[in-house]
């Protein structure tokens, strides 16, 4: 049996959206983290970063597995399933991979500074100089790593050709926080790349999951 500890929020739903396009059989357990539900010592056992997502799988004989880090379920569930990466080929299977840690080390992070600057610059008490330069700093870096992106897919339809975890790494992050290098239109290979994956059935329940169990603040989905 595979669990599920999630959240409806970009990393969470990477994984979300891997389970469903794998077809793999699993239960979410919805982690509160605006209740500090992720720094319980329950959780803490699975998770010692205090963060969303986290997989635990109990096979019917055998140890039980813990994953957390996004990028490292990514490839488990598709080391298990054997879709949407790579096994016959090393090179396609370490592209896919440089892809999936590109994600995790500079797409979310940058995103998410920027993300968090703009939820800081509305906040009474903030000093603004501070936070203007920081939200010019990481929307400068945003955008170029939407550069880097819009270059990867000239020309295909996924960011590695066929479709696979790399695509599911990156999209919830253009689909959450997108318009924070303005008109998602400026960079037209993405723009496209995130309406075809946008279109696929898997993603769309996946983006559904869990939004009727955690509340998220309106602050944390803009």
């Amino acid at each position: 049996m595979i669990a599920l500890y999630y959240l409806p929020s970009p990393n969470g739903r990477k994984v979300s959206i891997a389970l469903e396009e794998m077809g793999l059989a699993y239960q979410i357990r919805p982690v509160n983290i605006f209740e500090n539900e992720a720094k319980t010592p329950e959780y803490l056992e699975i998770c010692p970063n205090g963060r969303i997502p986290a997989l635990v799988v109990e096979p019917e004989a055998g140890e039980v597995i813990k994953i957390f880090e996004s990028g490292a379920i990514l490839q488990y569930l598709g080391r298990i399933s054997g879709q949407f990466y790579p096994t016959a080929c090393e090179a396609k299977r370490a592209w896919v991979d440089a892809w999936v840690f590109w994600q995790m080390s500079a797409l979310g992070p940058m995103s998410g500074q920027l993300t968090w600057f703009k939820r800081a610059a509305k906040k009474p008490g903030r000093d603004q100089a501070e936070t203007s330069l920081a939200i010019h700093r990481y929307t400068k870096e945003t955008k170029r790593l939407y550069g880097v992106l819009e270059h990867q897919l000239q020309g295909r339809d996924f960011i590695c050709d066929e479709y696979s975890i790399a695509d599911m790494a990156c999209w919830p992050w253009v689909e959450q926080y997108g318009s924070y290098v303005g008109d998602l239109a400026n960079f037209p290979a993405v723009y496209a790349w995130h309406a075809r994956v946008a279109a696929r059935p898997a993603v769309r329940r996946a983006m559904k999951l869990g939004v009727d169990q955690i509340k998220v603040p309106a602050e944390f989905t803009d």
